[in-house]
């Protein structure tokens, strides 16, 4: 199956979802069965990529580095392919990305009416995007999946959010292609200079130190918007709040992941020197990030703008594991974006569920929620705590890691981020008591449902990942460690080389 071309199916496989909705929308007139068409097309064509992920993991060589299910067709221009592969690093946001979409299309099930079809469109082609980031070897190729999925984004936000959408969707729009731009101007410098934009060989490639300098600056402002890191975080808060539930889900499980994973892909493996000069501001800003939206994150009152905040601290986890160039650390941060993939889009589902009942987000409208609603009281509870890194969840496996290889780097930057797990339990708490416990005294609330069959379902594999990935991480750790290994790796062999390269020149100019 290894010759097969499964990257290229797992990428573009929702397009024949959308195909499948235009030829449905042709066929008919009723907007009734043109929107039941759009639901059910959709739904199966995530289903069936979900599939094809795990088919990828489970043809997946954990014991090798390289990139394993590589397609390549020359393209564009000389240099310039298409070309897709995988490794450790990647396959795992691949499955990711795989499984939450059926679960935004099932958590959009009743509660979009209008324009269900081009809705349905727009999160497919999301998809696409998504997977043709994790997939992509070419960095044209990966620029184009990764600016592309702005529109769909755009889109989503724009059409089916909230009273101030259109103000959050161009804020979201301008702040995340103004680091584009950078991006882009760095992309043309490499592919002037090397000849090439073939990630692996732009990876071998030696960069003079003072070039990389301001190439990592380039690619940082894209991927700190991303992520996104302190202070260019605060187009996400207005983002969440007006974006529909799903599109929350998405934004939080996946698009924030590309943040990290350009810094894995593209800052430390290609300019390895800039990574090792700009540790210091890296740790900074996370610590920043950790502390600072942890206490905005207690002050608020609106639970979706709370889950925000606490998604830019819970990323600054990441960042600093990602910089502490330890196994354990880098290891941590990419478990930690798995976690908060799963944990974070679970809790946007928690806060979507009592919105639909309630149309209301507003922590104050709720209390004692667990009198009528056992079943979801037990399931925000699982992710509350999951988010809190409780042992035994996916979150304390990710921050457990990045503390470890952190303390191995700073012994102050890991007392200072972890201050960030104890103000997590503090907003994560409060949000719980007010919202579950005490008396159920609002008269609107005392004939509220609990979960449906539907939200059952939505809720029963991100319940199941969460807790697996706390007991048994080992499968999840056994595909990244050899490809972070050898990250790492080549990071330290670029230093040393660089550092013999001085010490040469120190005694030649002393001759």
């Amino acid at each position: 199956m290894t010759d097969w071309p499964l990257l290229s199916l797992v990428v573009f496989l929702p397009l024949a979802g959308v195909a499948f909705i235009l030829v449905g929308g042709l066929t008919t007139k009723d907007e009734e069965i043109a929107a039941r068409n759009a639901r059910n097309g959709a739904l199966w064509a995530s289903a069936a990529t979900f599939l094809v992920s795990l088919l990828i993991w489970a043809s997946f060589d954990n014991s090798t580095a390289a990139f394993q299910f590589e397609e390549r067709h020359e393209w564009l221009a000389p240099g310039i392919a298409y070309r897709l592969g995988v490794d450790g690093i990647s396959m795992l946001f691949i499955v990711l990305t795989g499984l939450l979409t059926p679960i935004c299309i099932l958590a959009s099930w009743e509660t979009i009416k209008t324009r269900v079809p081009e809705y349905m469109i727009a999160f497919l082609v999301l998809e696409t995007m998504m997977m043709g980031v994790f997939c992509a070897l070419d960095f044209v190729l990966f620029y184009l999946f990764f600016e592309g999925g702005l529109i769909p984004m755009f889109l989503i936000i724009g059409i089916w959010g909230g009273p101030r959408r259109i103000y959050s969707t161009f804020k979201f729009f301008l702040y995340t292609l103004l680091g584009s731009v950078l991006l882009l101007l760095a992309l043309a410098y490499m592919y002037v200079t090397v000849g090439t934009t073939d990630i692996p060989s732009l990876m071998e490639h030696q960069f003079a130190a003072e070039v990389q300098t301001w190439l990592w600056l380039a690619l940082f402002a894209s991927f700190a918007v991303k992520v996104p890191m302190w202070p260019v975080h605060t187009w996400l808060p207005d983002a969440h709040v007006e974006a529909p539930t799903a599109g929350s889900v998405v934004l939080a499980g996946v698009l924030l992941k590309m943040g990290g994973y350009g810094l894995l892909r593209f800052s430390i493996p290609m300019l390895p020197l800039a990574s090792e000069y700009f540790i210091p501001l890296v740790f900074a800003l996370s610590v920043v990030a950790v502390i600072y939206t942890s206490l905005v994150a207690l002050m608020q009152e609106d639970m979706k703008k709370l889950i925000a905040y606490s998604s830019v601290a819970h990323m600054g986890f990441v960042t600093v594991g990602i910089f502490s160039f330890t196994t354990q650390g880098v290891e941590g941060g990419i478990v930690q974006m798995l976690s908060h993939g799963i944990v974070s889009a679970a809790l946007f589902l928690c806060v979507g569920v009592v919105y639909d009942r309630m149309h209301s987000r507003m922590i104050a409208d709720y209390g004692g929620l667990v009198n009528r609603m056992p079943k979801y009281a037990f399931v925000f509870a699982v992710f509350m705590l999951a988010s809190v890194g409780l042992p035994g969840t996916s979150g304390f496996v990710g921050e457990f890691l990045v503390l470890v290889g952190v303390f191995q780097a700073s012994t102050w930057v890991a007392a200072l981020v972890s201050t960030g797990m104890i103000l997590g339990a503090a907003y994560m708490l409060w949000l719980y008591r007010r919202v579950i416990f005490g008396k159920l005294e609002k008269e609107n609330l005392k004939a509220i449902l609990d979960l449906s069959p539907r939200e059952v379902l939505i809720f029963a594999p991100l319940v199941v990942v969460a807790l697996f990935m706390g007991i048994y991480p080992t499968p999840f750790l056994d595909v990244m460690h050899v490809s972070v290994e050898n990250l790492l790796q080549q990071y330290q062999g670029a230093l040393q080389a660089a550092e013999a390269a001085s010490q040469a020149a120190t005694q030649l100019a002393a001759k």
